[in-house]
């Protein structure tokens, strides 16, 4: 009977460790930033494989703190293909701040962006791709980010 009890338990473990596994199988890119400073020419990235051509809509999470000042996150979205060329670029300035403050709820310190960056982006041939984001704030480092991640909805 204590077998089947621990085997009862194995299984309901397995599949909530799986259902954990498959709620972050869809992030591409996750970054926290050392002491909330986004250097200009620190690129963040991720390399993925594609085997037979693939559709993802993208999108993007940021996390401000108090201390970044500026009212707009300017940024490029580029990706490239296995030779390393671009395939795909964008540059994106997403307002953050109006004449009353932040346009998003402040949560534990923290101003929450969930901002979309590419709808129905097509990645036809198989092979590698690396899908890259920049920094194109004017300042460096940038201060006051705390954390981006890129995910597929």
């Amino acid at each position: 009977m204590r077998h089947v009890v621990y085997a009862i338990m194995l299984g309901i473990g397995l599949v909530f460790s799986s259902c954990t596994a498959q709620k972050k199988s869809n992030i591409i890119i996750e970054r926290e930033f050392l002491h909330d400073a986004w250097e200009r020419f620190d690129y963040v990235y991720s390399d993925i494989e594609i085997q037979s051509p693939t559709t993802y809509d993208l999108s993007m999470d940021l996390y401000f703190t108090e201390e970044y000042e500026y009212a707009y996150f300017a940024m490029d979205f580029v990706v490239f293909d296995a030779n390393g060329d671009p395939y795909r670029a964008r540059t994106y300035n997403f307002g953050l701040k109006d004449e009353n403050g932040w346009k998003s709820e402040q949560k534990g310190g923290l101003c929450h962006f969930s901002l979309p960056i590419n709808k129905e982006l097509l990645l036809s041939d198989a092979g590698s791709y690396r899908m890259q984001i920049e920094n194109r704030m004017p300042i460096t480092p940038v201060m006051g980010v705390r954390k981006l991640t890129l995910s597929t909805k």
